[in-house]
């Protein structure tokens, strides 16, 4: 009885008010009772003592009560209770995707409003915040690569995290071979079944240890895909050229050069895809392409079904009125 009422739900709870009519209705009986008493005067009421109240005169305001009892179930028949019967059962499966951005001074060139690297964050931003379900680190590199987030569900870290990158962090230089072998240390022991690393550059690998290809495929060993961006307009670029202090850069129109031709090996190789962005609305296309192609698997199977309960409160209003007419004509019947 009591699991039944703990699953009852009222649809139009505002009837309930209704319920301080009862409280009245107390006090307008009680009054009328007052009211309706007569007086009789005794000299003594020594030969009363031994008689006792008769059953009908115990019950006498039974009816009452029956009346108040009924009208409380027809207002929670009109406040409709139901039950919902439901049930649920929801598959999600993450991907591990690992993004992996250059940082290098380049990446300060003016050919994306304000520049290569504030937009590629803004739009790694945007993809992460698309991706609750999923686990994503964050690796930067210039001349040489740093973790800067490991894989993560916690989002909220990983955004603060792309307020820290700054260009110039690291040696410079374009190391795109050791931005994808970090890359590739941090997820291969991933046990997701898909597992992805997307690398954005504007240059070509001219620095470290491992050369771009050995690091592609060292990703295709993993079952790892690369999709790899090309950041940058076609032509000159407003690019940083020389550096006198800290935050003081000289710039000037230099010819834009990306490995186009290796980073498209490498997402070959891996089973991805390589993009061009020239400007920030295409790298916002590139990665909602990406974010198309890598899906996270979600399952959902969903039932829902309300059932009304306002009849056995109607019928239980119904049976105390009846009875409360019953009753007053038969046992508790007022004699003219």
């Amino acid at each position: 009885m009591l699991s039944y009422f703990s699953d009852i739900q009222f649809a139009e709870k505002h009837w309930f008010w209704l319920m301080l009519l009862l409280p009245l209705m107390l006090v307008w009986y009680i009054w009328r009772l007052k009211k309706l008493e007569g007086e009789i005067n005794f000299s003594s009421f020594t030969s009363f003592s031994g008689i006792k109240p008769s059953l009908k005169a115990r019950f006498r305001h039974s009816m009452f009560v029956l009346r108040l009892l009924a009208i409380a179930l027809l207002i929670t028949a009109l406040a409709r209770p139901q039950s919902r019967s439901s049930w649920k059962n929801t598959k999600t499966e993450g991907i591990d995707i690992v993004l992996s951005i250059d940082i290098s001074y380049s990446m300060l060139a003016k050919d994306f409003k304000p520049n290569r690297l504030q937009v590629a964050k803004d739009v790694m931003v945007d993809f992460v915040e698309a991706r609750p379900n999923d686990r994503i680190g964050l690796v930067i590199f210039g001349g040489e690569a740093f973790t800067q987030c490991p894989l993560t569900t916690d989002h909220k870290v990983l955004k603060n995290m792309f307020q820290q990158v700054k260009a110039g962090s690291l040696d410079q230089g374009t190391a795109i071979g050791m931005g994808l072998a970090d890359a590739v240390a941090r997820i291969k022991d991933s046990k997701a079944k898909s597992k992805v690393i997307i690398l954005a550059s504007d240059g070509v690998n001219n620095v470290g240890e491992i050369s771009p290809i050995t690091a592609g495929d060292l990703a295709k060993t993993y079952g790892i895909r690369v999709y790899c961006i090309g950041v940058g307009t076609r032509g000159k670029a407003l690019t940083p050229v020389a550096m006198y202090a800290p935050g003081e850069l000289e710039y000037d129109y230099v010819d834009v050069e990306i490995d186009e031709k290796v980073m498209g090996e490498i997402s070959n190789m891996t089973g991805g895809k390589y993009f061009r962005a020239t400007d920030k609305e295409s790298l916002k296309n590139i990665y909602a392409e990406i974010d198309k192609m890598e899906k996270t698997i979600i399952s959902e199977k969903s039932f829902s079904n309300k059932v009304e309960h306002f009849l056995p409160f109607a019928i239980g209003a119904l049976i105390l009125l009846l009875l409360e007419f019953i009753l007053k004509y038969t046992l508790f019947r007022s004699i003219p």
